[in-house]
């Protein structure tokens, strides 16, 4: 049976864990957090506040800017996103979660490149560097296709399934998130039996990232496409605040999508377990 859980930047940016105690109280089974800051990130605290809650940290999400940029030629730059994706394997480890998701095989908005097979290779070389230290410590890295205005690197699952065939490392797997897939794939059924056995991390969002239920995404179908492959692990709603500006700019969202952003979670929450029980 699939878990539920919700992003903390339906309440807050940067993290901050004082939301953990809201998140259980409406009935949510994990948070994934998102450690933007590595400088002010309070992991202790993080740990202390989920240990007296029955949340579960479902996920770390890598948040991958121009400067933590596997793509770049510049070799500091590199370096550095490579620094940070081990601290967020790092941040699993110690929050219990099995699995870093997120775009962080290149930055979100990075759209154009002069050379993309380049951009690749360099991404694949780097990304391998990252998942042979997150398997050492068992944890898995999720690689999640993007819409084609965040990104023209992976925006498909089989794109993924070519940069982890790539990569060739068993921990390296599919972030399935269904408001990039509403843009790009055509059909959830198909790319979610597509990913199959290496589907390990679901966003599930609307296709406006409203709340999930409220728009026109074919949850029923997403539902039999992810018992088909035997999907038993989370289900995370993700939405942002517009006045949360870094990464409301970053996901394009100009408008508040809910009278109240929490409703996002709240009634998010009931229809998804309406539909997957």
């Amino acid at each position: 049976m699939v878990k539920y859980g919700v992003t903390s930047w339906i309440w807050v940016y940067p993290f901050d864990p004082k939301i953990i105690p809201r998140v259980e109280e409406l009935g949510f089974d994990g948070l994934e957090v998102p450690p933007e800051k590595p400088e002010i990130f309070d992991i202790k605290k993080t740990k202390d506040i989920l240990a007296t809650t029955k949340i579960k940290c479902s996920s770390v999400c890598a948040v991958v800017g121009e400067d933590r940029d596997l793509t770049s030629p510049d070799k500091a730059v590199r370096e550095n996103a490579i620094r940070y994706l081990k601290y967020c394997v790092d941040v699993a480890v110690e929050l219990g979660a099995d699995i870093v998701v997120g775009c962080s095989y290149a930055p979100v908005g990075k759209v154009y490149f002069e050379d993309k097979e380049a951009a690749w290779k360099l991404s694949v070389d780097s990304f391998r560097e990252v998942a042979k230290y997150a398997l050492d410590r068992g944890i898995y890295l999720g690689v999640e296709p993007l819409n084609r205005y965040e990104t023209s690197l992976i925006n498909l699952v089989s794109t993924a399934l070519k940069y982890i065939e790539d990569v060739g490392m068993e921990n390296v797997k599919v972030h399935y998130d269904t408001y990039h897939a509403n843009i790009e794939e055509k059909s959830f059924r198909d790319s979610i039996k597509l990913a199959g056995e290496h589907l390990f991390h679901v966003h599930a969002c609307e296709n406006d990232r409203g709340t999930p239920g409220s728009g026109h995404i074919p949850w029923r179908e997403i539902a039999e496409a992810l018992k088909e492959i035997n999907y038993d692990r989370w289900l995370v709603i993700e939405s942002f605040r517009p006045e949360i500006r870094e990464i409301a700019r970053a996901a394009s969202i100009w408008r508040p999508l809910e009278k109240e952003t929490e409703l996002i979670a709240a009634n998010g929450l009931k229809f998804l377990k309406s539909v997957f029980g």
